[in-house]
């Protein structure tokens, strides 16, 4: 798990709570026709905009914002290295029963690839579509919560719009005063809690994992290349060790001693 996106999560929505519970009661800021109006109008809104097949992209893409991308390149340099063992012992149809172990599509079909004796510019091309169809996959998802972070504040000025507009309707009622103007400053207060510490900031990471993950393809590309050429395990660990950045000195060990 991505530490940093969850210590964002919590600490952002911890702050917010604690700013509340220290001016007053929780049960002030919380007003269902508000939530109604923001959240039923963004998501409303996101469904208008968006084909039902890439609505569905939401969650899968959603939990690549907390998942740690150092952990996965590791783990696919680790399993490259433990292939290549694999080949240089059993030959290539043996990769064929360790294809499906891999921890990502790219390194899985690679295998099955060079186990069917594809040859190198083969397993280079058909991997380029596949890094190509999951930048586009990722850039649907990062373009609905881009959308969504801008619905969010749109539905809380409709929301104090309505609140306003109720409030103004009946002057002569001062008990109906108070609630209206909850709805007209709570749903302001909803949608740019949600577009600025949710929508807007998955934008920004999504965009950070959809270069990562370019390069765990680019990663596998390397080490399947690698084997299809005959190259020393040791060979291949340096390979693989170029793709680790500076914080990744640990890391970088672990795959030497692999």
């Amino acid at each position: 798990m991505d530490k940093a996106s969850i210590f964002g999560v919590v600490t952002g929505t911890g702050l917010v709570l604690a700013a509340i519970l220290l001016g007053g009661s929780l049960g002030t800021f919380i007003n269902v026709q508000g939530i109604l109006i923001v959240a039923g109008g963004t998501f409303a809104a996101t469904s208008i905009a968006f084909p039902t097949n890439e609505l569905k992209l939401i969650f899968p893409v959603c939990r690549r914002v907390f998942n740690d991308p150092g952990d996965e390149m590791l783990e696919l340099s680790k399993f490259l290295v433990q292939a290549m063992g694999t080949l240089k012992r059993d030959g290539p149809v043996a990769l064929e029963g360790i294809a499906e172990q891999a921890p990502s599509k790219a390194a899985t079909k690679g295998l099955m690839l060079i186990a069917d004796g594809a040859n190198a510019r083969t397993i280079d091309e058909i991997l380029a579509t596949e890094r190509k169809y999951m930048e586009e996959h990722h850039r649907v998802g990062q373009q609905i919560f881009s959308e969504m972070g801008k619905f969010a504040p749109a539905f809380g000025m409709v929301g104090t719009l309505i609140g306003l507009v109720q409030m103004l309707a009946d002057l002569s009622d001062p008990d109906a005063l108070g609630p209206a103007m909850a709805v007209a400053l709570l749903t302001t207060f909803y949608g740019a809690v949600l577009a600025n510490l949710l929508f807007i900031p998955m934008v920004t990471k999504l965009d950070r994992r959809i270069k990562i993950e370019v390069q765990q393809i680019e990663l596998a590309i390397v080490g399947l290349a690698s084997m299809n050429r005959g190259d020393t395990v040791q060979i291949l660990k340096e390979k693989l060790s170029a793709f680790m950045n500076q914080q990744e000195a640990k890391a970088a060990e672990v795959l030497e001693a692999a």
